[in-house]
């Protein structure tokens, strides 16, 4: 216990203490009492960080043992509950199913494993004296395990017993008809059930579209400068504006607009979550053939509303990472050796005033005929 505590106590060990202690563990882990191994396992089940090797040695133990660990650990990856579930077997199962969080790749491979599993051989059926019923079969210890997680624990599960419960009104099978079900279970719409469970919990986990929390969106006063300056046809500020939403150089900020066929803006309103109809007011003034009414609506909103905000945020990030990229390392020239700087100089910034006199793409020959041009 006291080499617990003692790893316990690191708040980010290192790979000498990781080693030191998945060495270590073991032989004092096979060595201590039971009472002494569930306080230790109780310990590590709060601990983030763990030897994968050790990891998987508590999840292996006896459920007495291993229960806390399986129920509360963060350490476990979903692959290694995954192969706990396989390999250890129904009370391990059910110690994974009392996590608070289980993602959907999990649950999914806890219903595919129960329907997997094929009956056990000294639980089939015997054959049944001539004239008696045939009894249904015990379902094994795992198959009441896993009817239990997608019953109970499962959002959904009313469905699920909604739709088992219709084949029981039907009137009573004949001994011949209950043999033949017997040998065909009808389990489709009970799987059917569960992956369209899974599916919703897969969604329920997606942000809602107001939640806004940690993602990129456009503020009250952005959006009322972006507005003015559309009215007012005033492309620089407008630029100005759109670089500051989106933390990038002012380069990135003209390159959009550029887009004369206004997709690119419409991507950036839209990956911002603007309101609708200002957005679509400021594609109409910047782009006027967007005004245009076709069908009932202008070209704008036809344009707007096509696009996915999901998709959308997911380009702009590419934008702004490739954007990035392109001025990174860029500074401002230094300054002599008598004067002080009197700011650092950030890397946007250095960006953002090295833009003007740097051209990161386009055409190099036709830059140089130009500069020919001049000469």
């Amino acid at each position: 216990m006291a080499t617990v505590t003692s790893f316990q106590a690191l708040s980010f060990p290192g790979k000498s203490e990781l080693r030191q202690f998945a060495e270590l563990f073991q032989p004092l882990f096979a060595g201590s009492s039971v009472e002494a191994r569930r306080e230790a396992v109780a310990a590590l089940s709060q601990s983030p960080s763990l030897p994968l090797s050790i990891a998987a040695f508590i999840a292996s133990q006896p459920i007495a043992i291993a229960a806390p660990f399986l129920a509360a650990s963060p350490a476990l990856s979903d692959d290694m509950l995954i192969m706990i579930a396989r390999t250890q077997g129904a009370d391990h199962a059910r110690a994974i199913v009392k996590r608070e969080r289980l993602s959907p790749t999990v649950i999914d491979a806890l219903v595919s494993l129960r329907h997997a599993l094929p009956l056990r051989p000294e639980k089939t059926p015997e054959p049944a004296a001539k004239g008696e019923p045939q009894e249904a079969a015990k379902p094994s210890s795992f198959d009441r395990v896993m009817a239990e997680l997608t019953m109970a624990d499962l959002p959904g599960a009313a469905t699920v017993a909604e739709m088992e419960a219709a084949p029981r009104r039907e009137p009573a099978a004949t001994p011949t008809e209950t043999h033949a079900s017997e040998a065909v279970p009808a389990e489709p719409s009970r799987e059917e059930a569960l992956r369209q469970t899974i599916k919703r919990m897969a969604y329920q986990q997606r942000p809602a579209a107001g939640d806004r929390l940690g993602r990129r969106q456009a503020t009250p006063l952005q959006t009322a400068l972006l507005v003015r300056f559309a009215r007012s046809h005033d492309g620089g500020l407008f630029a100005t504006t759109l670089a500051d939403l989106l933390s990038s150089s002012r380069w990135l900020a003209e390159r959009i607009l550029l887009d004369i066929s206004g997709r690119q803006l419409a991507t950036t309103l839209a990956g911002v979550a603007m309101d609708d109809r200002e957005a679509i007011f400021v594609l109409e003034h910047i782009y006027p053939h967007l005004a245009r009414r076709e069908n009932g609506a202008s070209r704008a909103e036809h344009l707007f509303f096509d696009l996915d905000p999901d998709q959308a945020e997911a380009r702009i990030d590419s934008w702004i990472r490739a954007d990035r990229y392109t001025f990174a390392g860029e500074e401002l020239p230094a300054e002599p050796s008598g004067k002080v700087a009197a700011q650092p100089v950030t890397g946007l910034t250095a960006a953002n005033q090295a833009s003007a006199k740097r051209q990161p793409v386009g055409d190099e020959h036709g830059r140089q005929v130009l500069r020919a041009r001049k000469r």
